[in-house]
């Protein structure tokens, strides 16, 4: 063989390998998802590794903060949206944006294996459930005792002025905790005695924080006494050691759900669709199971440590079309009330 001829030889393997190596970059490069989330900050990393076991070529870029702020931020891209998928937000405002037009209608692979409480009514359905949380007070046994405090059993048991300043609950504009308070106290008492009751029980909170799980984590660090807050977060810290007791109260809870969607005007919606399908799949469930009591799919979930067994018979009937048609409404007249004791954003 001539010199060259060879070195075209050699040439030409090298321009075939540049281009399998071009292709095979271009095949292993992942599709990058932005997905917009309440899930707790802790929790992401595990959320974002047992998707990729199963779909190593889509990574997710999360952005994430409490459901309020994330809930003001889709709205506020409605026109030039820029997430492609929520992961973990509550049900109330995945309605409010079904009602704006704002999500992909989609049904995942494997969708009637879920509980019906966990998915949107239209079919297809615009959301589909995950987890549920339920209110409860976190109270410091140790906290209190020094100051005295009897352990509440009711909602209306807070409103004894021995409690003044020893408070703490999520502000409903920041947080999904505190929405579901608000709203649920609404319905249990009625708008008007529910609004009378807030008045009250405002004269004994000495802050609102901007994160449903904070006023748990408060009492259990024992810089408040009582935290109204969510069952699970209290579980989870009295496992932890803390001198917790997890009150449910006796005129029943208020409840929401985790929920998954896509955005309307994705432009990978074909990984948003992969990214939806896993998330209703029983390993899915597994895992959420792990830092919720309650998941979408039947027979999945195994008992909690420490979580109240009274949980589920003291769920309330949530009326979720109702709270997200009034959100605004109800925020608005929170924050003309009560905003004064609210934390510095």
């Amino acid at each position: 063989m001539g010199l060259c001829k060879y070195s075209r030889l050699l040439g030409g393997v090298a321009i075939a390998a540049a281009a399998i190596g071009l292709l095979g970059g271009t095949a292993m490069a992942a599709t990058e998802l932005t997905v917009y989330t309440a899930v707790e900050a802790e929790d992401l990393k595990k959320y974002a590794e047992r998707f990729n076991a199963d779909h190593p070529d889509i990574k997710i870029n999360w952005v994430r903060d409490s459901t309020g702020i994330v809930t003001a931020k889709l709205l506020a891209e409605k026109n030039n949206p820029q997430a492609d998928v929520i992961w973990g937000l509550a049900a109330t405002s995945l309605l409010l944006f079904k009602g704006e037009g704002m999500l992909e209608p989609y049904a995942p692979k494997g969708l009637d294996a879920l509980d019906a409480k966990f998915r949107d009514k239209a079919s297809p359905p615009s959301w589909v459930g995950m987890d549920a949380w339920v209110a409860s007070i976190c109270y410091n046994t140790v906290e209190a005792g020094k100051a005295k405090l009897p352990l509440p059993t009711s909602w209306k048991d807070l409103l004894n002025p021995v409690y003044k300043g020893h408070i703490i609950m999520p502000n409903p504009n920041s947080s999904g905790t505190g929405f579901l308070d608000v709203s649920s106290w609404l319905q249990i008492f009625g708008e008007d005695e529910g609004w009378k009751y807030m008045d009250g029980l405002h004269e004994n909170i000495s802050r609102y924080t901007h994160s449903g799980s904070k006023p748990c984590k408060l009492a259990a660090s024992g810089e408040t006494a009582i935290g109204i807050s969510f069952a699970f977060r209290g579980a989870k810290s009295k496992a932890a050691g803390a001198p917790l007791e997890i009150v449910i109260p006796s005129e029943g809870i208020g409840w929401d759900m985790e929920a998954t969607a896509i955005v309307k005007g994705s432009k990978k919606m074909d990984a948003a669709k992969t990214l939806v399908d896993w998330s209703i799949t029983k390993k899915a469930n597994e895992m959420y199971n792990e830092g919720y009591a309650v998941v979408a799919m039947p027979g999945v979930a195994k008992p909690v440590e420490h979580f109240p067994p009274s949980v589920a018979e003291k769920m309330i009937d949530n009326d979720f079309e109702w709270a997200a048609s009034n959100r605004g409404r109800i925020l608005a007249e929170w924050q003309k009330r009560y905003d004064s004791k609210s934390d510095a954003k």
